[in-house]
């Protein structure tokens, strides 16, 4: 039985907990609602570039106490932002915990924004920047984002552009804090040796500062497609393409998370099989759905050689557009069970299972209990993926490429190949 319990303080930060007395270790964070996606385009990338200033120093820390103060009892403190969220979270022995909330507490609500240290984290974040934009297989996933929801927060990069970040000044970053770093926004998720009272009580000391009532908005999504190439000197072409997915909330999440799996999921997925170990076109395959509050994307990243792109993408093509016509008994019994499989798996961690609470909650208002993803994993069926596998194709593709791209096919040709909506 779950012991999970979420409690709301009276500024309206939510305390969740979720307890396993064989550890002896506790995972504690928190995650607001102030991502990417709640940003203006001129001030693109400023979540992240916030999410690196906090630990630069507060009214009590300077950044080296900061750091020292948690590794002196062996913690680990870190930090990271999405689209939808930005987190700071600790792992600590359980005696240390409090330490952890207080630190953390300190970050969210004591920064300093000094200007000499914005201005030397500026460089960072710019280096962060080029250094991604450095990275084929890395860039590729944000140049695909990008073009499926064109000139939208939705599709722009999280580490945003060096103009955007040049551009910051310490009072647009304070502005930003002040508008979306509020209580009502916060969810505070511990897992591990943990107590939920003892947990609530040092919040509610340990963030009375808050504010209470701050800006939610979010811009709306709206999927577009297209295609997006750039011809670079590698020696790979890095290759991603799909179609508009399925947001966290929709009744077919499951089967597109099946439908997933068995095409791109691992070595035995079809596209492994036929793409790498059938005809050795790539070294590297796989789907992903990425999952939002209200929306998703779906894709299939490649590496593949430039004489072999030619091949492959009408290969992806058919593979995906199979998906409709038949799945076996064994394919969806094994995709099942490698999905419960990861779910049970992340429950032998204190940091997973304090992150997918905190999700959860943010997503769907309530602690999801295991049973109820287990039994929504089972109750997919071929007829329920074939289903997801025709949603992908009500809407246009897109297609993102970089490298040495002349034998990729355009993406009108995909789109003629499919039968496809044109973007």
């Amino acid at each position: 039985m779950s012991r999970i319990r979420v409690s709301t303080l009276a500024n309206g930060m939510r305390v969740a907990s979720d307890p396993m007395d064989s550890v002896e270790t506790a995972s504690v964070g928190v995650w607001v609602e102030a991502g990417s996606r709640f940003e203006r385009a001129p001030i693109n990338g400023i979540s992240h570039f916030l999410e690196h200033m906090v630990f630069k120093g507060t009214r009590n820390r300077d950044a080296r106490a900061i750091a020292e103060e948690i590794e002196a009892v062996g913690g680990h403190l870190n930090a990271h932002t999405s689209r939808e969220y930005t987190a700071f979270y600790a792992k600590v022995l359980k005696e240390n915990q409090g330490l952890a909330i207080d630190i953390i507490a300190d970050l969210l609500q004591n920064a300093t924004l000094d200007d000499e240290e914005l201005s030397r984290e500026r460089t960072v974040v710019i280096q962060e920047i080029m250094q991604a934009n450095d990275t084929p297989d890395d860039i590729i996933f944000d140049r695909f984002q990008e073009t499926a929801f064109p000139a939208q927060a939705l599709g722009r990069s999280v580490l945003g552009t060096p103009e955007h970040i040049g551009a910051l000044t310490r009072d647009v970053v304070m502005g930003y804090m002040r508008e979306h770093y509020g209580a009502p926004r916060m969810i505070l998720a511990a897992s591990g040796r943990v107590e939920h009272e003892a947990l609530v009580a040092m919040a509610e000391e340990a963030f009375a500062s808050l504010p209470a009532a701050v800006s939610s908005e979010r811009e709306p999504a709206e999927y577009r497609g297209g295609e997006w190439r750039e011809e670079r000197d590698l020696e790979q072409v890095h290759l991603v393409m799909g179609f508009r997915g399925l947001g966290f909330r929709d009744p077919d999440f499951h089967a597109l998370s099946v439908l997933s799996t068995i095409l791109g999921g691992g070595m035995s997925s079809r596209l492994f099989q036929e793409a790498r170990e059938k005809r050795g076109l790539v070294y590297s395959i796989y789907t992903f759905p990425a999952a939002y509050t209200d929306i998703g994307l779906f894709g299939v990243y490649a590496g593949t050689g430039e004489r072999e792109a030619g091949e492959l993408v009408p290969l992806v093509c058919d593979e995906i557009a199979s998906m409709i016509e038949s799945v076996s008994a064994e394919e969806l019994a094994r995709a099942r069970a490698q999905m419960k499989a990861g779910l049970l798996m992340s429950l032998e961690s204190t940091s997973s299972r304090c992150e997918q609470l905190a999700r959860q909650l943010m997503v769907f208002e309530r602690p999801i209990p295991v049973a109820e993803s287990v039994a929504k994993i089972e109750a997919v069926d071929a007829t329920a993926v074939r289903r997801a596998a025709q949603r992908l194709f009500t809407s246009a593709p897109t297609m993102a490429s970089i490298g040495p791209i002349g034998q990729v096919p355009a993406l009108g040709d995909v789109t003629s190949h499919l039968l496809l909506p044109v973007a």
